[in-house]
């Protein structure tokens, strides 16, 4: 059965510009897709289209009907004076109705009719198998799970901050159990705890799920199909995140392949028809026919466009020696603030080359920690001391600059120093060209401001480099260029982030802030898990995990290297025959388009066609694997 149904959609708010154009997929039910695209690719707005709040200029986005839907971006608005308790127990009303409805039966029970009765025992066998003697284990299983405490509960919801306001919507769609989830980065204002919370509960989700999310780790856990919106229409991708970076970067490849095959193939056949043109005017006029028609050829050959990538950094950090081993040591170092101790008694050192990721829940005093180390806060007891030779550099989550109103190329004038010339240098290798480097500060989005403090920070000298959520509200492409960033940095980095894809690529050591000390695991963030997951192990009473015995090596194929030598080449090929194929059916499809029976055949074609190069691809890496390690 298909709960979500997108056809021929599009929606424009410029003209011209279409957001989408033509988006058509669907979702069947109890799937879990995560929609990818760049920020403004026209994801939110698909979402609002699906739930009424926006119409479709063409097309149509529908969900199955008679389900419930649940928008977590999508908050409703109360009465002034409901609290957080009120607003989750509208979860139940659906519940409470029964319940009324049944308390009005029970008063007439005793001269109740036949329809009253099979009435009652149809809502009594409603009200159980929907929980509804178990909504308060329920409601205090979900709030735990989504850090919603007593005290927040009893607050008004209209005094909540937007991320609690997300979070308490959260809550309550989950308590509501709705069939169809439409989630909008859901991740965005929830912590660790929260998030693999979330993650557990969409593992058991029997319902349908379409999820918008950066969160590249949750992507991974959670959705099992792929759709990125590209150009107003969808691209489809039968896998988890990681998998959509692999076969996206093999389609990349393979249609830089067609594209290259066919410039060469032009190159030829412009070559030749110059030399027909040049005979031609030696008195052959026929020669001008065939080289026409040689042109219309390389017409109807040059039907892909060259693929392109946003481009990479092309600048590294400019950084500073570091003498010494000691970077920084506290010594009980303490916070505390109106009788608070946020933490007390934290002892730690750091060396040099270090890469450390300070996690915890919101609220346990990651920031405040870091304002004491670029020195914002002074701590209330013990001390912090930096090596001799330590220059900070600081990104915040929340970018600002001090002259918004300026453009790019004044901003590194002002701040840098520098010349006109250094500064337009600097921006294009941040990405910012042409007209965009003229741009006002004011004016740029949450990721090109943290490209543009970068540009700022790698310019300088530092040895440090501290990081407050750094992917936070970016898009995947930011992410990926940022992290594209701090890879090219060689100095210490210290960094605060719910990213756990971020983390695991560059932390080193996790100092994890819980219950007012820091504990201190040198290791990767996997390790960490798997630490942890072990100590509960241990906590439970369970054995040691037991060790692996060591893998046995594969049998040799029989026949040694050379024999492998040819499958490996008999397998490229295969591939270059099947491409060969694929490139006259491209041809083939433009000779029938005015014929849409003959068209849908080769189309089909080109499909099975698709599915088998990428079979071939795959026996091919599997062979040369093989004999890249029977050579080694």
């Amino acid at each position: 059965m298909i709960d979500i149904t997108v056809t021929g959609l599009s929606k424009e708010f410029e003209v011209g510009k279409k957001i989408l154009d033509g988006l058509t997929f669907q979702v069947d039910q109890g799937e879990r897709v995560g929609l990818l695209g760049r920020n403004g690719a026209g994801k939110t707005t698909l979402f609002k289209i699906l739930t009424g709040e926006l119409d479709a200029d063409e097309g149509e986005a529908r969900t199955a009907p008679g389900k419930g839907v649940g928008l977590i971006s999508q908050i409703p608005v109360y009465p002034p004076e409901y609290t957080v308790e009120d607003v989750l127990a509208t979860a139940f009303d659906h519940l409470r109705a029964m319940e009324r409805e049944m308390a009005q039966l029970a008063e007439q029970m005793e001269e109740a009719t036949p329809a009253q009765l099979k009435r009652y025992d149809e809502l009594s066998a409603a009200f159980e198998s929907g929980g509804g003697y178990h909504t308060d284990i329920e409601l205090n299983k979900v709030c735990n799970g989504l850090d919603i405490p007593p005290a927040m509960r009893a607050q008004l919801f209209d005094q909540l901050s937007g991320g609690e306001k997300t979070r308490v919507n959260l809550a309550r769609l989950i308590l509501r159990d709705t069939e169809i989830l439409l989630l909008d980065e859901p991740t965005n204002h929830l912590d660790l705890h929260a998030t693999e919370w979330l993650e557990d509960y969409l593992s058991r989700y029997k319902g349908t799920v379409l999820a918008i999310s950066h969160d590249r780790w949750f992507l991974d856990r959670v959705v099992t199909r792929c759709v990125e919106i590209q150009n107003g229409k969808a691209e489809f991708y039968s896998g988890n995140y990681s998998f959509y970076v692999e076969e996206k970067e093999r389609r990349f490849q393979e249609k830089l392949r067609q594209y290259e095959k066919e410039q060469a193939k032009v190159e030829q056949l412009q070559e030749a028809a110059e030399r027909l043109r040049l005979w031609a005017f030696l008195g052959n006029d026929k020669l001008f026919k065939q080289a026409f028609s040689m042109e219309k050829r390389i017409e109807r050959i040059q039907t892909t466009d060259r693929p392109t990538k946003e481009r990479k950094l092309t600048m590294g950090f400019g950084e500073r020696e570091f003498r010494g081993d000691e970077v920084l040591e506290a010594k009980d170092l303490g916070m505390a603030f109106d009788g608070r101790t946020l933490f007390s008694g934290v002892n730690l050192e750091v060396a040099g080359g270090e890469r450390i990721a300070l996690l915890g829940d919101n609220g346990t005093g990651k920031s405040t920690f870091v304002k004491i180390l670029l020195g914002e806060l002074a701590p209330t007891e013990g001390k912090l001391r930096f090596g001799p030779t330590v220059r900070v550099g600081y990104l915040p989550q929340l970018v600002t600059f001090d002259h918004p109103e300026r453009n790019l190329v004044d901003t590194l004038l002002y701040d840098l120093n520098c010349t006109p010339q250094e500064a337009r240098d600097r921006l294009a290798a941040f990405n910012f060209r042409g007209e965009d480097v003229f741009k006002v500060v004011a004016s740029l989005s949450g990721g090109e401001r943290s490209r543009l403090k970068l540009c700022e920070l790698m310019s300088q000298q530092i040895n440090l480099l501290i990081l407050d959520e750094p992917t936070n509200h970016l898009d995947v492409d930011s992410r990926d260029w940022i992290e594209g960033a701090v890879s090219q940095y060689e100095g210490n980095l210290l960094f605060v982030s719910h990213d756990r894809y971020f983390i695991n690529e560059f932390a080193g050591r996790i100092w994890m802030l819980e219950d007012g000390k820091i504990s201190d695991f040198k290791g990767t963030y996997q390790e960490y898990l798997d630490y942890q997951d072990r100590q509960k192990a241990f906590a439970k009473g369970a054995p040691p995990p037991v060790k692996e015995e060591p893998k046995k090596e594969k049998p040799k194929r029989p026949g040694g290297t050379k024999e492998l030598e040819k499958q490996v080449a008999a397998a490229e090929r295969a591939v270059a025959k099947a491409e060969e194929r694929q490139f006259e059916l491209t041809q083939r499809a433009e000779e029938v388009a005015s014929n849409y029976l003959e068209l849908q055949k080769v189309c089909d074609e080109q499909k099975a066609l698709e599915e088998e190069i990428a079979h071939l691809y795959t026996v091919w890496e599997t062979l040369a694997a093989e004999l890249e390690e029977a050579r080694g």
